[in-house]
C-alpha cells in the first residue's frame, strides 16, 4: 500500500509501519495510531478505507486537522453514586487544552528541507558545528583518528544534497 509516496508492507503492524515515514519514529507512530483510531496490533492490510483516508489526511498537512476532544476526569475525592442514580454533574476547573505536539510533525521532504536550512544556517554563521560540516567530519564530538569514514561519507553525500 503507499500513503504519500511511501510503500508500507500489507502484513506489517500498522505502528511498525509507519516507521517507514522518514521523521517518524516508533513513540510517534503510537501516536498517530491513537490518534486516528488504529488498534496497536492492527495489521496494514487489515485497514479500512475510512482510517486510511484519516490517516493520509492526518500526515499530509498535520496543522489543519481537528483538535483532540479532551474528556474531563473525575475529581480525586469522587464517589460513585449507587447504580440506581443518574450521576451528578461535576463541575471542573476550566483548565487550557493540553500541547499536541502531533501538530507540529513534519515528515519526509519537510523535514529534509528543515535539516538541510539548519546546516547551511550553521555554515554561514561559521559556528564549530557548521565548520566540521563544511571540513566532512564528524560533529558530535565522535573520535576522528581512526573511525571517521562514515562521517565523511554522510556529511558528503546525504547533507549537501
Amino acid at each position: 500500500m503507499h500513503i504519500l509516496g511511501v510503500t508500507l508492507p500489507d502484513n506489517q503492524l500498522v505502528k511498525r509501519a509507519l516507521t517507514n515515514f522518514y521523521g517518524i519514529g516508533t513513540k510517534t507512530a503510537s501516536r498517530l495510531c491513537a490518534r486516528v483510531q488504529i488498534h496497536d496490533t492492527a495489521r496494514i492490510r487489515h485497514l479500512n478505507q475510512g482510517q486510511i483516508t484519516a490517516l493520509t489526511a492526518f500526515l499530509s498537512s498535520p496543522a489543519n486537522s481537528p483538535p483532540v476532544q479532551v474528556q474531563p476526569l473525575a475529581p480525586p475525592n469522587f464517589v460513585p453514586p449507587p447504580l440506581a442514580q443518574p450521576l451528578p454533574q461535576v463541575q471542573q476547573a476550566q483548565q487550557p487544552p493540553p500541547v499536541d505536539r502531533l501538530r507540529e510533525i513534519k515528515i519526509e521532504t519537510d523535514l529534509r528541507r528543515q535539516m538541510r536550512e539548519n546546516i547551511a544556517h550553521q555554515r554561514m554563521i561559521g559556528s564549530y558545528v557548521g565548520r566540521r560540516h563544511a571540513m566532512h567530519l564528524p560533529v558530535r564530538g565522535q573520535n576522528t583518528q581512526s573511525n571517521a569514514r562514515t562521517a565523511r561519507k554522510l556529511n558528503r553525500i546525504e547533507r549537501y544534497n
